[in-house]
């Protein structure tokens, strides 16, 4: 299991990104199917077992759901599944064989991405979401925040909104889809200037911590030691990445961006317009749910959308 997760040819499909979702696509179930019926499926949630010391599977199967929902165990578990489906695919869909012109995750799903490009080992990226989760959920207990979505109010009037609330943007998901984090008090205030503005809707969050925001400077700064001591190498397709929106394609960049995307906001709406303007016209989301394909399908309107999500889709066909 140690090395590179894929065996990449030097094929490389310009039209294509393989995409990875993060927190919130998790459900208890997810991945049973799979495990059941691949055995390179059921060798790695194996092998996240033996690295956690823990059944992450059996909580990925049966839950109970509120044990699943806590972020130490929600990004370990998405993403052991979506590399389940990525393994999987890869074995039994000759059309997946060669790589990606590009690859990203959001949030957590960005180590899935690392993987998948040959920058992040397995075993690092199971043992560093472990470690994340642990610090983001501690850092949401020592400086206790909330998020909630903005619906219909472009950016700049979501960054007005923060502002003046004292609250602060932590996903731009698509045009008109940003999500807001902060102390309770501030992103309440927040959503009132957001509903005065125009806001269609307002949604607030049921999460333990307002991640990607600076009350997660804690964890950020906890996951410093982590990535200096994990084995990084330059990925084999360049990865985009949730801080900047365009590729890394080193050790180093990496290993900062690692660190960054715990306190900033993903820039997930700016990755989807970078990679369909570098002529990205097929995109490939591996992991529970379709999340990152619906935001893609409503701004690339011509694109070719494809989720692979359960053991009924992973003979992909493009």
């Amino acid at each position: 299991m140690h090395g590179r997760f894929l065996a990449l040819t030097d094929h490389v499909h310009k039209d294509r990104a393989f995409v990875f979702p993060g927190q919130g696509a998790q459900f208890v179930g997810m991945g049973k199917d799979l495990y059941d019926q691949f055995h390179s499926a059921r060798e790695l949630y194996d092998r996240a077992d033996e690295i956690l010391g823990f059944k992450l599977s059996r909580l990925c199967f049966e839950g109970p759901e509120e044990d699943l929902q806590q972020t130490r165990n929600t990004q370990p578990a998405i993403a052991v599944t979506s590399l389940a489906l990525l393994k999987v695919a890869s074995e039994i869909s000759p059309n997946l064989l060669g790589r990606p012109a590009y690859v990203a995750g959001h949030s957590l799903g960005e180590y899935t991405a690392l993987v998948a490009a040959g920058s992040l080992s397995f075993e690092s990226a199971v043992t560093l979401l472990r470690a994340r989760g642990e610090l983001m959920q501690a850092a949401g207990d020592r400086n206790p925040g909330t998020m909630a979505a903005i619906l219909g109010l472009d950016i700049a009037d979501c960054e007005e909104v923060c502002r003046e609330a004292g609250a602060e943007v932590c996903n731009v998901n698509a045009p008109g889809q940003v999500v807001i984090g902060g102390r309770r008090e501030a992103v309440v205030r927040a959503l009132d200037y957001a509903k005065a503005r125009g806001a269609v809707k307002v949604i607030p969050l049921s999460v333990s911590g307002a991640f990607h925001s600076s009350l997660m400077k804690p964890a950020a700064e906890g996951m410093v030691q982590h990535i200096a001591t994990a084995t990084v190498e330059a990925p084999l397709v360049p990865v985009v990445v949730n801080c900047t929106a365009t590729p890394v394609a080193d050790e180093l960049s990496v290993r900062n961006e690692l660190v960054d995307q715990v306190s900033r906001p993903v820039q997930w709406s700016n990755t989807v317009e970078y990679l369909g303007a570098q002529g990205v016209t097929t995109f490939v989301e591996f992991g529970p749910g379709r999340v990152l394909t619906a935001i893609i399908k409503r701004m690339l309107r011509k694109s070719n959308c494809i989720n692979v999500n359960d053991a009924a889709s992973v003979r992909v066909d493009l």
